[in-house]
């Protein structure tokens, strides 16, 4: 009776306003609120017009966007391999999509805030899709290259129709005569350059992806439905570096060339994945995501009625937003404090934690020896598996509890702490005998048993000594010769910088070989790390865990924290900050640690390529002791958070509250002497 009481009340306000229902009516079934474009409209498609419906449909395109990005970091190293590309060249790649945020970011969510954001969405889907063809370019013009089609069966019979036994076996692994041509590889940026400019494309349309596509959504949904809606979204978004690593696991199993049979296994340094074939099936599935998101309406028909209803507001057209109304805004969110400490704690956090999402499965490469496969399978499975669970618990626990804006910027303060921690523990987890290896491994590159042979220029070719001692090639030990045992494995003997010949251990059919040949077998001595990998998966899982709870109170701190009219240029500025701060710093800065940190360099005539082997102790420690002081550097801001968020609202009442308060209004003014009657 009290809800027929107030739409009763509500019509005769209208009424005595002057405002016509059936107007009312009309505008919230206009255009604007239809569901699809063009021909595809209709009742059909209209049921689909919900925050819930778009929660799920921009929550798996966001999956599809990370995955893209995820398999552009989980393919680095073989990239890197492939081009000859030094880390620190990768990291200015890597930055690209956050260079273009710069320029476009602010701009674009300015004025895609109050234009359709489905469609700008759609737009920037659109756009990633060609940053991922672009990407698979390198590889439709140069191919699988020399350097890995060298290691397949197929190269070693085609080499042998036209040069005899003594030509074929006289290859790069093995001591050239002293003044010999060195590796001749012009050197090509014509990839690097591609690879820059594809990710540039990238971080255009990212800017057209978030801001616009979070803030639909916010505005779309009451406040109280606001954490559980961007917990789920940002879950489905988690499935995507999960999904991202998987297929690029499963992709580098393949060969670079996948229709050759290669003559090393995946456990090689040596070994190149089939990088490429992952960018074809991102562009189809972006393209098709973009369809769907982009048959949303303007928006929706209920967060239409309610805005109606609350102001009154109405569309500022495109045209009408001036460079002035932006310099205000701008001038709106520099005066907030909340906004301003929130970013420069969170600028900090990214700054630091950067490494860790781009550099992972490298990380894992080089300090506990896994293959490229096991060590982005170990990022995108379990460790992400951790974050998806924690964004799924926190968004439980703040849509039920609806804790204050000071308690979630205290969270945030407790998980950089427990961040930090766990990054001093990673400077504890480190692998000896990988230690041992790499610092062996160079020792003989300047020693007079090599000093005949030329062996600066050659292909990295790692071989194993019976004293367990890698050296980086045939060359670098002193080999002269080779043969094939019965297991069908390489041999390499007369190798003058090996140890004495006594200490050769079962070394099988080697004794038809001349017995004062001092021997190496082809590939890297094996090193287990595998204790100290789990340990570190281990702590990796549990920080994934604990920097997933912060995410949904950072991110709601952000959107609550200014006004409506405010929140996607706010969004968008703030990319373009954390971009030119963090995301482009970042990898340029660690990039050019790792490769100070470089032993072994794949030379050629022209150029310095990639890097082989890494003084891993001191990455370790320099590497994580940095990160670990940025983010507690960051940790101080957050106290000024909390300390301003005194006053914040972050939760709107509830839709049953505000009705039980207007019946209380009704009752009291038509029985106001039932009221006062009952207070005597």
């Amino acid at each position: 009776m009290a809800s027929e009481e107030i739409e009763a009340s509500k019509f005769l306000k209208d009424k005595e306003a002057g405002i016509n229902v059936a107007d009312d009516e009309k505008r919230l079934n206009s255009s604007d609120t239809t569901c699809g474009f063009s021909i595809f409209r209709g009742p059909a498609l209209q049921r689909f017009a919900t925050a819930h419906m778009f929660v799920i449909v921009y929550g798996i395109a966001s999956c599809f966007l990370a995955m893209a990005f995820t398999y552009f970091t989980g393919t680095i190293t073989t990239m890197e391999k492939r081009f000859n590309i030094p880390t620190k060249i990768s990291g200015l790649i890597t930055v690209g999509n956050d260079i273009s945020t710069v320029f476009s970011s602010a701009f674009l969510s300015y004025y895609a805030s109050r234009g359709h954001r489905p469609r700008w969405v759609a737009l920037g889907l659109i756009i990633i899709a060609i940053f991922c063809l672009l990407m698979l370019t390198p590889h439709i013009f140069y191919g699988p290259g020399e350097e890995a089609l060298r290691l397949t069966e197929e190269y070693g019979m085609s080499e042998s129709f036209g040069a005899s036994l003594n030509i074929t076996e006289k290859n790069d692994s093995l001591c050239h005569e002293k003044n010999s041509n060195c590796l001749e590889r012009a050197g090509d940026y014509t990839p690097i350059v591609l690879f820059f400019i594809a990710q540039f494309i990238g971080g255009i349309g990212c800017s057209l992806f978030y801001a616009p596509g979070l803030s639909y959504m916010d505005d779309n949904s009451a406040s109280s439905k606001t954490p559980a809606m961007l917990s789920w979204s940002s879950f489905l978004r988690m499935l995507g570096p999960a999904m991202g690593f998987s297929m690029v696991s499963l992709c580098l199993r393949l060969y670079i060339d996948p229709f050759k049979k290669p003559l090393i296994t995946t456990n090689d340094p040596r070994w190149m994945g089939a990088w490429w074939i992952g960018w074809i099936l991102l562009t189809f599935i972006l393209t098709i995501s973009a369809v769907f998101v982009g048959m949303f309406p303007k928006e929706m028909p209920r967060a239409k009625a309610r805005r109606l209803k609350a102001d009154g507001e109405e569309d500022i057209p495109l045209a009408g937003r001036s460079f002035q109304d932006m310099l205000d805004s701008l001038k709106r969110l520099a005066s907030n404090k909340v906004y301003v400490y929130n970013m420069l704690a969170s600028i900090l956090y990214l700054f630091g934690y950067m490494p860790y999402w781009i550099f992972t499965p490298k990380y894992i490469e080089i300090q506990y020896r896994q293959s490229a496969s096991t060590s982005t399978m170990a990022t995108g499975t379990w460790a992400l598996g951790f974050s998806a669970a924690g964004i799924l618990i926190s968004g439980y626990v703040i849509s039920k509890y609806k804790p204050s804006a000071r308690a979630m910027a205290a969270w945030n303060f407790v998980v950089d702490y427990l961040t930090v921690a766990g990054m001093l523990c990673y400077v504890l987890v480190g692998c000896d005998e990988s230690d041992r290896a790499n610092s062996l491994s160079i020792v003989p590159t300047g020693d007079s048993c090599s000093a005949s042979c030329v062996c600066e220029y050659v292909y990295y070719a790692p071989v194993c000594s019976p004293e367990n001692i890698t050296f980086i090639s045939a060359c670098h030990a002193g080999c002269t010769d080779k043969a094939i045992n019965e297991l069908g494995k390489t041999i390499y003997t007369g190798c003058r910088c090996m140890g004495n010949v006594s200490s050769i251990i079962s070394l099988s059919n080697v004794t038809s070989l001349a017995s004062q040949s001092q021997i190496a077998m082809d590939g890297a001595c094996p090193v287990d790390c595998n204790k100290q990998f789990l340990i570190f998966l281990a702590v990796m899982c549990f920080l994934k865990f604990v920097g997933a709870t912060g995410r949904s109170s950072n991110l709601l701190l952000a959107l609550r924290c200014v006004p409506s009219k405010d929140k996607t240029f706010s969004l968008g500025f703030g990319s373009m900050v954390y971009s030119v701060l963090a995301f482009i710093p970042s990898p340029i800065v660690f990039g050019w640690m790792l490769d100070s940190y470089c032993l072994v360099w794949g030379k050629t005539c022209s150029s310095k390529g990639n890097c082989w082997i890494y003084d891993t102790k001191s990455l370790r420690y320099t590497m994580n002791l940095v990160c670990a002081s940025l983010i507690f550097l960051g940790s101080f801001w957050n106290i000024g958070v909390w300390y301003h968020a005194k006053d914040m609202k972050v939760f709107d009442e509830d839709e049953k509250t505000v009705q039980a308060k207007q019946s209380d209004d009704i009752e009291l003014k038509e029985k106001p002497n039932d009221v006062v009657t009952k207070k005597k």
